[in-house]
């Protein structure tokens, strides 16, 4: 029920918004968050149009049982929302590998791969700064992380 009514509210959202905003070719911070304990990214986005742009993020996760890294890439598509305030969505994927420690001292670790959606809003000041708030719903295919994850992130990004 979830996917259906986050691809009817995306349907609409895509029909709905016919004026682009103009986005800055790049824009390079931290995207901090993460499902289940804490997550950092050094994040990266260049324009490659008007209103749609690729982002590159490449982070730590740590949380109770597990450490680790990951590297996403996701192409976003970019519509003003009211004044400096823009709302985005993408698609994309990436790798990972997280250390695991599991019971009876035995610890093991995993590289895996993960499919990844993104949608969130942002607001552009008028110094070259933007604060984002997003959410990517990922879906993992690994022994240990094969399942889907819910990464909510607050972003701040310097624009160039």
């Amino acid at each position: 029920m979830k996917k259906v009514l986050l691809l009817v509210v995306a349907v609409i959202g895509f029909s709905y918004a016919a004026t682009a905003q103009e986005i800055s070719e790049n824009a390079i911070g931290l995207r901090i968050g993460d499902s289940d304990g804490f997550g950092a990214e050094i994040s990266y986005q260049r324009a490659l149009g008007d209103n749609n742009r690729l982002e590159a993020d490449l982070g730590i996760r740590s949380g109770s049982n597990y450490d680790g890294f990951k590297l996403a890439g996701l192409y976003q598509w970019v519509w003003l929302l009211d004044g400096n305030f823009n709302w985005y969505a993408g698609v994309g994927g990436g790798v990972g590998n997280y250390s695991y420690d599991l019971p009876f001292n035995a610890d093991e670790s995993e590289t895996f791969f993960f499919a990844a959606g993104n949608i969130g809003v942002e607001y552009n000041f008028d110094i070259p700064l933007v604060l984002s708030l997003d959410a990517r719903p990922e879906l993992g295919f690994g022994d240990f992380r094969d399942d889907l994850d819910f990464d909510i992130a607050l972003g701040i990004r310097y624009q160039f």
